[in-house]
């Protein structure tokens, strides 16, 4: 019996080694009829992606001509506010998360050839549908993160777009005072794209709105629409560049502050699911043994 079961892991090694080698050479004679990928405009791929690169762009040649193009613009623009927009496209996230079921799919088998039959069938399930959302998961921490680093960083870049502008310079040439001198981050990359915009000829009031757009972010938007309604009413932009500087400071202070009244909150499960029962079995084990002994 020993033997037999010696023999089935065995050959299940062989085939999955046969079928990853199989990939392999399939993968170096598919990627020959592949146009190749101009990233001249997009950002560098990480290691881990680059090396599946080439499966993900054959995938996104065939499978993701099933898919609408409504349901490709949503995914697009969803792509775009995370900042995941200038790494891959829709139709090759679409095949990122195919390829992340298959990779999932082929671990989920290797682990059931070590495991009884029912706990294999569930990983025989559950694995592909993990791998499949979890590029899901991946863009939505992405997002999170994003959004925090621009609610961090945006009174800063205002504390210094203010006082170029108060200095005498205008609304560019103060953005690009407040790029140099400011931190690093998805705020300074959005102020780029405005520069950018700006230097190809959009108005100030469309380039400021477009990055609204991309960020979708409550404390940018109001930003930019005061911005917007100061440019027509014809009021002074160094004011109202203060004004907005102190209230996203002040709102930043807010939100310290409801995150520091939150943390006891926060703090109760933890302190009654795991602190306060070994607090108990420490306090309790001596008095227990004393009676026992008695």
């Amino acid at each position: 019996m020993k033997l037999t079961l010696d023999l089935l892991y065995l050959s299940a090694i062989v085939l999955c080694g046969v079928s990853v080698l199989f990939w392999v050479l399939f993968l170096n004679s598919a990627t020959v009829n592949i146009e190749q990928d101009d990233r001249s405009f997009m950002d560098p791929l990480p290691p881990l992606l680059k090396l599946l690169w080439p499966l993900i762009l054959l995938v996104s040649k065939s499978v993701v001509q099933l898919f609408s193009n409504a349901y490709l613009d949503r995914l697009e623009k969803r792509l775009q506010t995370t900042g995941v927009g200038y790494l891959l496209s829709a139709e090759q996230f679409i095949a990122l998360r195919i390829v992340a079921a298959v990779i999932a799919l082929l671990l989920g088998l290797l682990v059931i050839a070590a495991l009884n039959p029912r706990e294999a069938q569930l990983i025989g399930l559950a694995s592909p549908l993990a791998g499949y959302f979890f590029p899901l998961v991946w863009l939505s921490d992405t997002r999170k993160r994003r959004k925090l680093s621009v609610i961090r960083t945006l009174p800063v870049y205002l504390d210094f777009i203010t006082m170029a502008v108060e200095a005498g310079l205008n609304l560019p040439g103060a953005l690009q005072q407040a790029m140099k001198k400011g931190p690093d981050g998805a705020l300074k990359n959005e102020f780029s794209i405005v520069m950018r915009d700006l230097r190809a000829g959009v108005s100030r009031a469309d380039a400021l709105k477009r990055m609204a757009e991309r960020l979708q972010i409550g404390d940018i938007t109001s930003f930019v629409n005061a911005m917007v309604q100061a440019e027509k009413m014809g009021s002074s932009m160094a004011k109202t560049l203060r004004l907005q500087s102190e209230q996203r400071r002040t709102e930043r202070f807010q939100r310290a502050e409801k995150q520091a009244m939150q943390a006891p909150v926060k703090l109760i499960f933890p302190l009654v699911a795991f602190i306060f029962p070994v607090t108990f079995i420490v306090l309790g084990f001596p008095i227990v043994m004393k009676f026992l002994s008695q």
